[in-house]
């Protein structure tokens, strides 16, 4: 073997890997400061696989791949075997029922993503120096993999757009999907935003503040060393409601927020809401170098607009105060756009063995990128700012 081949490896711990090496390869921009987003990071992923988050019995068996030259491990990726399509945000359930429908079995598949996570960013984690040849070393050792052990399928979920072209010059299908994500123009405060929104959308948003206002407590913003043990004792069972109404059992399990609280607390916003003496609704958010990534929310009483203050406008005005460039408001959701989050695209890769099911896949994916440009435009259309805010913004991009 000649000392410039890469060597590609799949181990089923990421403790076989180690953080400073994972970390190198995932988050190298760590270094100086915050990393661009916390959830490729060796502690969000061992947290993970630490709380049986994923793991056996799961549907989110860790296969995690490294690609080594001369020892030296140049890329990584977070793979797992899925024995099902949940947690994933990226929908392919019809594709399962009409492989299996033809006589084929989808599950097993390979997945590249982070668990439960609808966030865009790196899933081919490469270190410095090294990005095209690693790049191409994890995609070609995922799809051998796949291949080999006969599995239907790979996937590549929440990628980034350069990844998407990339993964689509080796031969994957790429597809697009659309979140809603609200972004900093930098405004000095919330009132800056609201100047920014046509006269009915500002008065609207207003009104909605004003009624979450009303529920009759107070609302804490926390992060680091403030988040305490008691705050993910109120969280979870936030958590469980929403999780058994959403998806039947919840995604994590308590110990992740024992692993969140140990290890990832300087990575997160809590916003809790507090009423006669207890927390009566929250919203978990991930903070990233120039994002905050809003991902649970839950409550055990109702009251009006309490959803989106803890949500939607809470998360801008921690982004204004800590000079973030977007919030990311996670999968979904039409009714975010009334309140500043716009429609963006995201990106995924997908590989299909059989050949016949890939063209019929492919011909789809065609189909519904188009369909997602025109839903992207229409819905920015209608979106809350004035025109002349719009006319800006084409103007500058």
């Amino acid at each position: 073997m000649s000392e410039t081949a890469i060597e590609i490896e799949a181990v089923s711990a990421i403790a076989q890997i180690g953080p400073r090496d994972w970390d190198a390869c995932a988050c190298p921009e760590a270094a100086q400061g915050r990393p661009d987003d916390p959830f490729t990071t060796y502690r969000f992923l061992k947290a993970l696989e630490d709380s049986g988050s994923v793991g056996r019995g799961t549907g989110w068996e860790p296969h995690y791949l490294v690609a080594r030259r001369a020892g030296e491990v140049i890329g990584v990726a977070p793979l797992y075997a899925k024995s099902h399509s949940q947690g994933e945000y990226i929908f392919d359930h019809s594709w399962a029922h009409a492989f299996e429908r033809a006589g084929g079995r989808y599950y097993p598949k390979l997945q590249i993503a982070v668990p439960h996570t609808p966030a865009t960013g790196r899933r081919l984690l490469v270190r410095r120096g090294h990005e095209i040849e690693a790049q191409s070393a994890l995609v070609q050792g995922a799809v051998q993999l796949a291949a080999s052990n006969d599995l239907s399928s790979l996937h590549i979920t929440f990628c980034t757009e350069d990844e998407a072209a990339a993964g689509k010059a080796m031969g994957l299908m790429p597809r697009a999907s659309q979140q809603f994500h609200w972004g900093n123009a930098g405004y000095a405060d919330f009132d800056g935003f609201l100047a920014s929104l046509s006269a009915r959308k500002r008065k609207n948003i207003r009104k909605e503040r004003a009624q979450a206002a009303q529920f009759g407590g107070q609302i804490h913003m926390l992060t680091g060393d403030q988040i305490r043990p008691e705050h993910w004792d109120a969280f979870w069972t936030f958590y469980q409601d929403t999780g058994a109404r959403k998806w039947g059992t919840p995604y994590l399990t308590r110990g992740f927020f024992d692993e969140a609280q140990a290890h990832l607390r300087d990575d997160i916003l809590l916003v809790l809401a507090e009423r006669d003496g207890r927390f009566i609704a929250g919203a978990l958010n991930f903070i990233g170098a120039d994002a905050l990534y809003g991902r649970y929310w839950g409550c055990i009483e109702d009251h009006a607009c309490l959803h989106f203050e803890l949500c939607y406008y809470r998360a801008i005005d921690f982004a204004i105060a800590q000079g973030l460039g977007r919030v990311e408001a996670g999968a979904q959701g039409d009714h975010k756009l009334a309140r500043g989050y716009l429609p963006v695209k995201t990106h995924s890769l997908h590989w299909i063995g059989e050949a016949g099911f890939a063209r019929a896949v492919a011909q789809f994916l065609g189909e519904e990128a188009r369909a997602v440009d025109q839903d992207i435009e229409v819905l920015t259309d209608y979106g809350p700012f004035r025109k002349t805010h719009h006319d800006n913004d084409k103007e500058n991009q």
